[in-house]
């Protein structure tokens, strides 16, 4: 079944590459503003940071408002699904490639989130948004706590050593029906990386199994959703090219980081991820809802 979702993963990359690639070469002459070694760095810093597991869109946005990459502002979700497409699938490949995790597990969790994310688009966003991210955000937060807890001792409900690499019976289900959800939630703005992670270790499995977890659930939304907007041209073509690039090479660097690392230190990287989100969320849901 890995060999299964490798190909998925594959065949999603050429998808994208083709789609992207024909789009740009009939652009050639006018792919648009930006630059290109400005928006290179911008894409290997933050598919750096997306593979740590701190996400990649809330970064992207703010460099690319910063060094002022973007002739409108309606070209950003767009350049964001395009640009890190190919990143978030390569990241995807190989961490399932190097992390051991259940194929059975990773399926289940994949295509829940997948399937919530299509469902989500039509029923979901009539949710209250500023309501989802309050909840969610102190939601994270005592998760972090929980965990940090677990990490120092102090309390053992989070499960024994966090060790496993697969889901079985109950436990399996609750993951697929958290999953789903989180991926429903993703069309209204929240972020599945730090959920993802805390449902991982509340679990009991291991911190990195987490990382093809969220990772390939956010690799088969966004080649899809990005075929829309290469069709209208409705995103920034020399921008999304150069952060495709600077972001593969960002990715490659940084997996070799995380999978190097000691769980102890990668779990208290997850925990203090999950607060920053957590606390972002709380900010956002304070913020006047735009017109």
């Amino acid at each position: 079944m890995v060999t299964i979702i490798l190909a998925i993963y594959v065949g999603l990359i050429l998808l994208h590459a083709v789609n992207m690639g024909r789009d740009c070469i009939k652009h050639k002459d006018d792919l648009g503003h930006g630059n290109w070694i400005v928006s290179g760095i911008i894409g290997f810093i933050t598919d750096f940071l997306d593979t740590l597991g701190i996400g990649s869109f809330a970064p992207t946005t703010m460099l690319l408002d910063f060094t002022k990459q973007l002739s409108h502002d309606r070209l950003l979700p767009g350049t964001l699904n395009v640009g890190h497409g190919i990143p978030v699938l390569v990241e995807a490949f190989i961490f399932t490639t190097v992390v051991e995790v259940s194929p059975v597990t990773l399926f289940a969790l994949v295509g829940s989130a997948t399937i919530g994310a299509f469902i989500g688009s039509k029923f979901v966003t009539g949710l209250p948004e500023k309501k989802v991210q309050l909840w969610m955000g102190w939601a994270l937060i005592v998760t972090a706590v929980l965990m940090f807890a677990r990490q120092q001792g102090w309390i053992d409900i989070l499960g024994a050593d966090n060790t496993a690499t697969a889901l079985t019976g109950v436990k399996l289900v609750i993951g697929v029906v958290i999953n789903f959800f989180l991926g429903a939630l993703m069309t209204i703005g929240v972020g599945l990386y730090a959920p993802c992670m805390a449902m991982v270790y509340m679990l009991g499995l291991s911190p990195l199994v987490a990382f093809p977890v969220m990772m390939g659930s956010c690799a088969g939304l966004m080649p899809v959703a990005s075929l829309n907007f290469v069709k209208t041209g409705d995103y920034a073509r020399k921008v999304s090219l150069a952060i495709t690039v600077g972001g593969i090479i960002g990715v490659f660097i940084a997996a070799k980081f995380v999978t190097g690392l000691d769980l102890n230190i990668l779990t208290y990287i997850i925990i203090l991820v999950i607060i920053y989100t957590g606390i972002t969320y709380i900010r956002k849901s304070m913020k006047p809802a735009a017109a």
